[in-house]
């Protein structure tokens, strides 16, 4: 999973293996998005996810 950088209006696009997923503007989109693909995870445990790539600032950014 690929988490871009903040855009200017606001948010961060979420891509898997290239393939979009949406706009977060939080933690807990993350974790939502992950849940429609199958996968629970907490939305205090994504900052943690070491799969998650975190491109232009980490998990605090948005």
């Amino acid at each position: 999973m690929t988490v871009h950088p903040p855009s200017s209006t606001g948010g961060r696009r979420v891509r898997v293996n290239g393939e979009p997923l949406g706009l977060a503007h939080n933690l807990s989109d993350i974790a939502e998005f992950l849940r429609r693909a199958g996968l629970e995870i907490d939305a205090a445990e994504v900052a943690q996810a070491p799969w998650i790539d975190w491109r232009g600032g980490g998990p605090g950014g948005w």
